[in-house]
């Protein structure tokens, strides 16, 4: 599991540039795709060919589509690239009937790559999101050329006591009582708190990166649904946690027939380490990179080596296909 919004690491060219209220880097774009009952923001890498296959990436729990900025731009001569905001998060506003299961995100990503017509795709996913694009690729894979999760949230039997609070969340209730809590902490209390949570190493942050996180984190404790949109999609995670039979996400990993890069941090305080080998028993054919110094968010932390891992999984199978 992931948590609220998370500065980056670095810049991939100039620093950052505000369209309006929203925070896009140099070279991209975001836009809004309206769907019956779900609107979706998009952000968008032009490719530099445009015969590069396409990719999507899925963010993680309270994070936003800005959490894959830099992995982007180091993939734009290599994929067409695009990210969304699940709903309720980042950009997109909370989904029209208030359900925030790992189902319902899944059906959201398939419904956006049905209607845009891009798939198959490369599919990206950190923590909640790589539960969602497991999702994804199990039950749609005529949508998916390749599955990359970084630090998935995949089923632990012994969850890690640092992720015990955000787990918390799921408790009727308790968003409202840690939102009360927490109500004396600064923007900037807040955000070196997530830092510290899902870094392997907060100092990599830089201050420009820090100071845009907490920027972000003021607009998003300002929304009328933030604790709603976090403690009921902390709630889908625990119960995508206790699904068995052929909708476990570890059986649908299982299922999974794309080509599978699986990263875990060494670092992690959300997604335990010891998953790593469990994940790659279970989808069949995986390769696995495994960065002792990365935390939960390891495309934010080492976007460079993230990136020539991919690039090696497509080199090493047939034409990025399988």
């Amino acid at each position: 599991m992931s948590s609220t919004e998370l500065p980056g690491v670095r810049s991939t060219a100039e620093p950052s540039a505000p369209a309006g209220a929203v925070r896009v880097a140099d070279g991209e774009q975001l836009r809004t795709v309206a769907l019956p009952g779900l609107e979706l923001a998009v952000r968008v890498r032009p490719p530099v060919r445009t015969d590069l296959p396409p990719a999507l990436f899925v963010h993680g729990l309270g994070g936003s589509s800005q959490n894959w900025s830099d992995l982007m731009g180091r993939l734009a001569d290599t994929v067409d690239g695009e990210a969304l905001d699940l709903p309720g998060f980042g950009w997109s506003p909370p989904p029209g009937d208030r359900v925030y299961s790992v189902t319902a995100f899944a059906r959201a990503v398939i419904r956006y790559l049905d209607a845009a017509g891009r798939g198959p795709v490369h599919l990206f996913g950190n923590s909640l999101g790589g539960a969602v694009s497991t999702r994804v690729a199990a039950v749609r894979p005529d949508l998916v050329r390749s599955l990359t999760l970084v630090s998935p949230a995949l089923p632990e039997l012994r969850v890690q006591r640092s992720a015990v609070p955000t787990a918390l969340l799921a408790v009727p209730g308790m968003a409202a009582l840690v939102g009360r809590i927490a109500q004396g902490l600064t923007a900037e209390q807040r955000t070196r708190g997530v830092t510290e949570l899902c870094y392997g190493d907060p100092a990599r942050v830089t201050p420009e990166g820090f100071r845009n996180a907490v920027e972000e984190m003021e607009r998003r404790l300002a929304l009328p649904y933030f604790w709603e949109s976090l403690s009921r999609s902390s709630r889908g995670i625990v119960d995508a946690y206790t699904l068995g039979g052929q909708h476990g996400l570890w059986r649908q990993a299982q299922r999974v027939l794309a080509p599978t890069l699986l990263v875990y941090g060494g670092r992690d305080q959300l997604v335990s380490y010891r998953m790593a080998h469990k994940a790659a028993a279970a989808f069949r054919g995986s390769r696995l990179l495994c960065l002792p110094e990365a935390g939960h968010v390891a495309m934010m932390e080492y976007p460079e080596v993230v990136a020539a891992a991919f690039r090696e999984l497509l080199q090493d199978t047939e034409d990025g296909r399988g």
